[in-house]
């Protein structure tokens, strides 16, 4: 391995359009000298004194950026290890270009000539080299690689991957703010600009829109990292160039209302409106039954034939011929009570009446419950299918493409069967709709780790098969899913390695920065150790949905579009009094009536 001490850097001036530049791999000419190799900061001196002072160095670029700053000591498939000079980091530390003062430091980019092109390679991490005083060691992934104008230099025609590696003794470079704008520039598909490139400030970070939504994404990021308003700023991009989109996002906590009231549906209990007989035999389960083990069997059995029975009534069953204990068909609450009632009367069934008594009781209970009159109102018997999708998902639009589905006031036992009625709905939609116009659908999901756990937390419920499923499958169907959550270790295994793009924000967990580490691919491995020390707004995006991984600080969004996520100021509001005997009895009021 290459001794960083014994590095000669070649530190010239840039070569004229006359000179000849050395050949690819040949070492260059050091100055002749009698004694051991200087140091690289007194060839740089040495080689300034011996230019004409008629020679003025352009001033459009740093002379940092033509100078090398390591060497390449060994290569590997994915990544290398390289040497740096500690001088010459201390030197680009004091240069303007702020692309430039990062260079060499964990996370930044560098770039290393190979033929006509530069590869581009950002740097993982640092060790100091101890067979070599000054000398630092580190580890790089390989991004892309572009190719160079010949008369200007710049880099041009930027793609991910390598054709060419370098060979070990291969120069390192800085990569200059105009490099990383030629890198990070559209290349002409559709995409929205959610930030600056760190740490530049005039570089647009941009998401290509099909890329990201074509294979989901995932939002991650610990509490007050500034999740909620990240999650507000990429969908208001996505509606503002898609205003005839259709997404559908499910609120758990009331919060993005605010963000989109004018842009946007909002729903909730009050106006919701979701009718019972959407569920399929699955989610009347978790609803109606509540036994376990056995004779929870025994209620799923009764429940399916009494369910079956109570759809049949409908005309449009006799219409539609044979139908499913899963079919869309409305039934009335009264008939499933009768048919319950009945067949608890037979005396030729096989078991006692307990079975009937609890899932007449539990269906008594939630028509009589004001909490459950979103969904179990007697006025929902009608057949509005057809209009209760075209609400939710949008079609039409009509200026406003997102529904925000606010569940908070949703009674927790049923919250997961609630969300994952309208996530079925929105993949069955799909698979039936094959033969129409495509119309893809975007369904958000935040705080995802509820719905979607791992096994450890996981209770078979419905919603996290059919997001798992989603997550899988949806792509084919045009289907995308954005996942929101604060724990990406308590997601399901699998879930988060369908995620064509992760926007990882800062993760405090060690667990969740492990988990993250290991869904993300290869290359972007070194920008990853830099998650714990994201400032708020910050985040890593990487995957399909950007060139190349990069760190993005996110755009201030407006005070009309951010979601009712604040933390409050408690110095502010604790300095403060007066009214609290009235709030306290409206809150009361409210508490008693459960919000009707």
């Amino acid at each position: 391995m290459t001794d960083m001490g014994n590095t000669n850097f070649d530190r010239r001036e840039p070569a004229r359009p006359t000179d000849r530049p050395p050949a690819q791999g040949q070492p260059q000419e050091a100055p002749a000298q009698s004694g051991p190799a200087t140091r690289p900061a007194q060839q740089a001196q040495t080689a300034a004194k011996s230019k004409p002072a008629s020679q003025p160095k352009p001033e459009h670029q740093s002379n940092n950026a033509k100078q090398p700053i390591g060497v390449v000591l060994e290569i590997a498939g994915s990544g290398s290890q390289i040497a740096l000079d500690i001088e010459r980091l201390n030197e680009c530390m004091q240069d303007s270009d702020p692309s430039i003062a990062l260079a060499g430091q964990v996370g930044s980019q560098i770039k290393i000539r190979v033929g006509n092109s530069w590869l581009l390679a950002s740097v993982r991490n640092q060790r100091q080299d101890r067979r070599s005083k000054g000398g630092i060691l580190a580890n790089i992934d390989f991004l892309g690689e572009g190719q160079e104008e010949k008369l200007t230099g710049k880099i041009h025609g930027f793609r991910r991957g390598v054709t060419r590696y370098p060979v070990p003794g291969a120069m390192i470079y800085p990569a200059t703010t105009a490099d990383l704008k030629q890198i990070y520039a559209s290349d002409g598909r559709s995409n929205i600009q959610i930030g600056t490139v760190y740490p530049t400030k005039d570089i647009r970070a941009g998401i290509y829109i099909d890329a990201m939504l074509g294979k989901h994404f995932a939002l991650l990021g610990s509490t007050g990292t500034g999740k909620s308003t990240s999650a507000a700023l990429i969908l208001h991009r996505i509606c503002e160039a898609a205003p005839e989109g259709h997404v559908l996002m499910i609120d758990p906590h009331g919060e993005y209302s605010a963000a989109f009231k004018n842009n946007g549906l909002i729903l909730d209990v009050s106006n919701l409106q979701m009718p019972y007989w959407l569920m399929n035999f699955e989610e009347h389960c978790e609803v109606l039954l509540t036994s376990n083990g056995n004779e929870r069997q025994v209620d799923a059995d009764i429940l399916a034939k009494c369910l079956l029975k109570a759809r049949s009534k409908n005309r449009l069953s006799e219409v539609m011929g044979k139908i499913t204990v899963d079919s869309p068909i409305p039934y009335l609450l009264s008939d499933l009570a009768n048919e319950i009632q009945t067949e608890m009367g037979k005396l030729d069934k096989s078991t006692s009446s307990a079975p009937y008594m609890r899932i007449k009781n539990k269906l008594e209970e939630l028509k009589g419950d004001p909490r459950y009159q979103f969904m179990f109102s007697g006025m929902l018997v009608g057949d509005t299918m057809a209009e209760f999708i075209a609400k939710i998902f949008r079609m039409p639009g009509e200026g406003k493409p997102i529904s925000i589905i606010d569940v908070s006031g949703v009674p927790s036992d049923i919250t997961s069967t609630v969300v994952a009625v309208l996530s079925r709905l929105v993949f069955d939609f799909a698979i039936w709709g094959r033969e129409e116009k495509t119309r893809p659908i975007l369904l958000v999901c935040e705080e995802a780790h509820r719905y979607v756990p791992n096994e450890k937390n996981a209770d078979g419920s419905s919603v996290g098969n059919i997001l798992s499923r989603i997550a899988k499958e949806g792509r084919k169907y045009g289907i995308s899913l954005g996942l929101i959550t604060q724990r990406p270790s308590d997601l399901a295994e699998g879930v988060l390695s369908q995620c064509g793009t992760i926007i990882s924000m800062r993760l405090n967990n060690d667990r969740d920065q492990a988990f993250v580490k290991a869904a993300m691919p290869e290359g972007a491995r070194g920008f990853l150790d830099s998650i714990p020390a994201l400032r708020n707004r910050e985040c890593i995006i990487c995957g399909e949905g950007v060139a190349i991984p990069i760190r993005v600080s996110f755009d201030n969004l407006e005070e009309a579009k951010r979601p009712a996520s604040e933390d409050p100021s408690f110095v502010e509001l604790w300095s403060k009094g007066g009214g609290e005997e009235d709030a306290v009895q409206r809150v009361v009021q409210r508490w008693r009536t459960q919000g009707s």
